[in-house]
């Protein structure tokens, strides 16, 4: 091999180590393959699975779903990072028996693939819907979804149109 092309091989190699650091360490974005329905049915799974945890009184899994910086809004005040969201649902998986459940109806994924909204109702043991949620959650690798933002929202007793009176 010619000394100079020893040279541009170094070279390109100094050049290129940096360029494939970069891209190890950034956030895993959606493979151009990945379509919105796939990433959609994921991120519904991973909700399911979520509270899954809670019918199953599974406390670890249910932290194994948190990012370290989580934060859970709809108490009187919010709680922030996994400890402290962990620390207060606790009470929720003491006894046999859930004391709520919930689903996803609604996913949303930004087309870059790395954050994802899911959203429905919460019911009480007896099936009668109590509230409602919205979750955020972040892929933090291909298939591994964490959620950081979770509000709970009470429900609204609004009246049908038909029952409405005109002002």
């Amino acid at each position: 091999m010619h000394p100079h092309s020893r040279f541009v091989a170094g070279f390109r190699a100094h050049l290129l180590a940096p360029a494939l650091t970069l891209l190890l360490l950034s956030p895993w974005p959606a493979r151009a393959e990945d379509d919105a329905d796939a990433l959609r049915a994921e991120v519904a799974a991973t909700e399911r699975a979520f509270a899954r945890s809670m019918a199953d009184r599974d406390f670890a899994a249910f932290q194994r779903f948190l990012a370290d910086d989580a934060v859970f809004v709809g108490g009187p005040r919010p709680l922030r990072g996994k400890p402290e969201v962990a620390a207060a649902w606790k009470a929720f998986f003491d006894g046999k028996a859930a004391p709520f459940s919930w689903q996803p109806q609604q996913v949303e994924v930004l087309a870059s693939g790395t954050l994802a909204l899911s959203r429905g109702p919460v019911h009480d043991p007896a099936g009668q819907r109590i509230s409602g949620f919205s979750s955020i959650w972040r892929r933090e690798a291909p298939g591994v979804w964490k959620i950081v933002f979770d509000q709970g929202a009470e429900i609204v007793d609004c009246p049908a149109p038909s029952q409405r009176k005109e002002p």
